[in-house]
């Protein structure tokens, strides 16, 4: 097995869970960066990167890592705020007028950031290639009346948080979210980490496959019975509306759009060191970073139909709650991403951590092998 890259000997055992894993015949390859008050102490990476098992996975390969993209997002928009351009209890209809349609006048940005705007899913039925249209999609986010009455209740929104959020900053800095990123997070913190990948970037990228025989916790077999047996239902259509939302992750029109829920591009190095320049004061003030790590939903998520917790943007430690749970410290922080991706903190140990894969498990919310990397980085420290 091909593994590269660099350790500290104190981690040692935290490189032989990686390498383990990679070790497994279903996983193809995966990298792992862990930084601790700033400093690197782990940055490898192991096995292929594309379909045909014949490119090994390099320092600079990008990797889709879905909804792990959230929370990167989120801090575009928390800077907004801090900057006084947009307010979080402000209705986002001062923002965006035709957004009032349909009954969503009083939901407002803390809503949508912490999941409880009621609107996690689209109503309408639209074809594939209506992801790829922005303007289609808001028409469509516009048009959509919330599923329960705003702010009562928290459901998770996979793709719409994206068009809500996105749509926020286009509107207040006039560029796309793609290019808010680099300039305010990406760029400034020199992170291999995109949103909306260049014809110079795209030959870095690995292939995402799922992983053959990958059985989920009882949460995503739940969640699964409940699409199959419901396909009109709101949760159904959070994953599937349009029904090219689950099937265009290798796409070349997914790696060049901007959907900030779900198709940023990054290495591991790149989301562990967003969280170590959030983690550092470089991206939020303390009382901003604060408002983001409080607790604003908590409890059975409606869509996800399991018990999530929600700061502004991120999802919160639920430690009793082992397939929710980063197993890292009470006030970890971040967020996973489908399939296995994951960007987290720890702050009480200065810690970042992110896990890139291009072998899908079956997870709804935190993977089984990062929480094996993550539960021997607690005992190595």
């Amino acid at each position: 097995m091909h593994i590269d890259g660099s350790s500290d000997s104190a981690f040692s055992n935290v490189l032989d869970v990686f390498t383990q894993l990679l070790e497994e015949p279903e996983q193809r390859g995966a990298a792992l960066c862990v930084q601790i008050a700033g400093e690197t102490v782990l940055d490898v990476w192991g096995g292929v990167l594309d379909r045909h098992s014949e490119q090994l996975w390099q320092r600079d390969t990008l990797i889709n890592i879905f909804s792990s993209g959230k929370p990167i997002a989120a801090v575009v928009v928390l800077q907004l705020v801090a900057e006084g351009r947009l307010q979080l209890d402000m209705p986002l209809a001062e923002y965006w007028p035709e957004f009032a349609m349909q009954g969503k006048r009083r939901i407002t940005l803390r809503h949508v950031l912490s999941h409880q705007a009621g609107v996690p899913a689209l109503l309408e039925p639209l074809a594939s290639e209506a992801l790829y249209d922005w303007e289609q999609m808001i028409g469509a986010v516009q048009n959509t009346p919330p599923w329960w009455t705003p702010g009562t209740a928290h459901g998770y929104a996979p793709m719409t948080y994206g068009w809500l959020v996105g749509e926020l900053i286009r509107r207040i800095e006039g560029c796309e979210p793609g290019e808010a990123i680099a300039r305010r997070i990406a760029e400034p913190l020199q992170l291999e980490l995109y949103l909306g990948l260049t014809d110079q970037q795209l030959p870095q990228v690995g292939d995402v496959m799922r992983m053959k025989g990958a059985f989920g916790d009882a949460a995503s077999l739940r969640l699964m019975q409940n699409i199959g047996s419901n396909p009109q239902g709101m949760t159904a259509k959070a994953f599937a509306n349009p029904p090219s939302m689950m099937t265009s992750t290798n796409k070349l029109e997914w790696r060049q759009m901007q959907q900030p829920a779900a198709n940023a591009h990054s290495t591991a190095r790149g989301l562990a060191g967003f969280y170590t320049g959030l983690l550092q004061g470089k991206l939020l003030d303390s009382e901003m970073l604060s408002e983001m790590l409080t607790e604003q939903s908590a409890g059975m998520d409606l869509t996800l139909l399991t018990k999530t917790r929600f700061g502004l943007g991120c999802m919160l430690e639920q430690s009793d709650e082992l397939p929710a749970s980063y197993a890292l410290g009470q006030r970890s922080f971040g967020h996973p991403g489908a399939g296995g991706t994951l960007g987290c903190a720890d702050p009480e140990r200065e810690l970042s951590v992110a896990f890139v894969t291009n072998s899908l498990g079956a997870s709804v919310l935190m993977d089984p092998r990062v929480q094996k990397i993550n539960a021997m980085l607690k005992k190595c420290l």
